[in-house]
């Protein structure tokens, strides 16, 4: 896949690994229009390329993942952004599932501030894991407005009814030992340690099969997506078979058992 021509993020596939970084370090990174746009090709060229195993989204510099949206974006009387914002806010939800919705795994790899739409977009990727510098939040009722994007489903998904409901009211912000309490984050390290942690989970994913790996999401996306357990067991079944039918399940339990004879 080319990946590249983009305005506000770089994009390297190298091994199967494609790592996605935010590049507007001097705005924080935060998510404008362009941004949202990059990534939104970005993912679809990984859609189209079913020889990437894992994907890494980080923020450039040192200073945040994501600082969220340019508040600039929502200024003004409601009848001037009607009805481009309604659209614009469709679009977006979108955008901000295609790490949940990616056939590889994706990992927000978070340094800095990661508030508002930055940190919508990290809930939305498979694995959290954040240095000790990391500050998370959703500080949109201090300026008069509700989180987007589906949001607010997803953090009460994560962090539960009562911590999404006070980050959201009180516009507050939380520690990265926090959030990793919590359970934002997956993993908190030191600083100097984020990037062996992130290329230790990496690993981990590749050296496990991937075909397994890719379909273990479709059926955790599954079974968090539907009504009950019965109809997740039905779907998860389906992929069980799908996946027992691959040479790459042969080969691995045939390679386990040579092992241990």
């Amino acid at each position: 896949m080319p990946y590249s021509a983009y305005e506000h993020i770089s994009v390297d596939a190298t091994g199967g690994v494609v790592t996605i970084t935010l590049d507007r370090p001097e705005k924080y990174n935060a998510l404008n229009d362009a941004t949202f746009l990059d990534l939104q090709r970005a993912f679809a060229e990984i859609r189209l390329d079913r020889d990437v195993e894992v994907v890494v989204v980080e923020g450039a510099g040192e200073d945040a993942f994501s600082a969220g949206a340019d508040i600039e974006q929502y200024a003004g009387p409601a009848e001037d952004h009607d009805p481009m914002q309604k659209e614009r806010q469709d679009l977006f939800y979108g955008i901000y599932r295609v790490a949940y919705d990616c056939h590889a795994p994706v990992i927000a790899k978070i340094d800095g501030y990661c508030m508002g739409g930055g940190l919508i977009f990290a809930m939305f990727c498979d694995l959290r894991i954040a240095d000790t510098t990391a500050k998370f939040g959703v500080p949109v009722t201090d300026i008069g407005q509700i989180p987007t994007g589906g949001s607010t489903y997803r953090a009460a998904e994560l962090v539960g009814e009562a911590k999404a409901k006070e980050l959201v009211y009180t516009a507050g912000t939380v520690d990265a030992e926090e959030a990793h309490r919590i359970g934002l984050v997956n993993d908190l390290v030191e600083p100097e340690e984020l990037d062996d942690a992130v290329e230790g989970v990496v690993s981990a994913i590749a050296a496990t099969g991937t075909s397994a790996v890719k379909n273990s999401k479709r059926a955790i996306n599954a079974a968090v997506d539907s009504g009950s357990l019965d109809e997740a067991r039905a779907i998860e079944a389906e992929i069980w078979w799908e996946q027992f039918a691959t040479d790459e399940r042969r080969d691995l339990v045939d390679a386990f058992l040579e092992e241990r004879s």
